[in-house]
């Protein structure tokens, strides 16, 4: 077998080659490689995080029940229930996710997807959206029992289909830049939780008893204003222009954060 230097073949030969070789790897577009990412961590997370979902459950269940002793009604009821259904979506999609990117970028499983020519958005929102659809039933659970727990309506809580997206992408996108960002998995994990106590405590509890620095910072935190939004619709008229506002600007922050995490992972696929 012999070299032939390019110089000397002949310009169309050349070109057929040049164009052999573009065809041997074409870029993934972002919605199937999106869908197949998805997909993915779906079938693999299925097994191992159902049994975290009921934890999480569990969990919100158990703090309402402690709260009732407590809350009796009225608009810190309202409060409790939608901070409990909302933080479900906090450790799943903040917790889970922050722990699980560390541990990939940890054990050098983002070499793996950057080897593949499946764009980084595709990857960070696939991973979000295959966790954040586990807090779905939870969600739900929590707060038709939250619901019935406190007297309140469950007439509006179709509301929940606009929630648990829209806070799900912001928690999801803080959890994998967290879990991308943290130097060991050990730190994400701890960064993880930190983020699931905070929404833990800012969410859950009554705003009117809180302090007003702890107030402002509530109001950083992206699960704060599913949780408003959430809680303004047990009222019996609820003003529907500040619930959309909430879910706006949930939704704002649910691009900024997984752009930070798209941005993250670009960071760290490429050390």
């Amino acid at each position: 077998m012999s070299v032939v230097p390019a110089e000397v073949l002949p310009d169309g030969a050349l070109a057929a080659g040049e164009r052999g070789a573009a065809e041997l790897g074409p870029r993934a577009r972002l919605w199937p490689s999106l869908v197949a990412v998805y997909r993915a961590q779906l079938s693999r997370a299925r097994v191992a995080r159902i049994p975290l979902l009921f934890v999480a459950t569990f969990q919100s269940i158990g703090i309402m029940i402690l709260m009732r002793g407590v809350v009796d009604g009225g608009g810190e009821a309202q409060a409790v229930v939608a901070g409990s259904a909302v933080l479900v979506v906090a450790f799943v999609a903040l917790n889970l996710l922050a722990q699980y990117f560390g541990q990939l970028r940890a054990s050098g499983g983002l070499d793996h997807y950057a080897t593949l020519p499946v764009p980084p958005a595709a990857v960070v929102l696939g991973a979000a959206g295959a966790y954040a659809s586990f807090t779905v039933p939870g969600t739900v659970v929590t707060a038709v029992f939250g619901c019935m727990l406190f007297g309140l309506p469950l007439t509006h809580l179709w509301v929940l289909a606009a929630v648990i997206p829209l806070a799900g992408a912001a928690l999801a996108g803080l959890g994998a830049a967290l879990g991308l960002l943290a130097p060991r998995p050990e730190l994400a994990t701890l960064l993880g939780q930190l983020g699931m106590s905070a929404a833990l405590l800012l969410g859950v509890l009554p705003a009117e008893r809180m302090p007003e620095a702890v107030r402002l910072a509530r109001d950083l935190l992206p699960s704060t204003y599913g949780v408003e939004a959430f809680a303004r619709t047990f009222g019996e008229r609820p003003d529907w222009a500040l619930v959309l506002g909430d879910l706006a600007v949930c939704g704002v922050v649910g691009v900024l954060s997984l752009a930070v995490a798209t941005w993250a992972y670009r960071r760290a696929a490429v050390r």
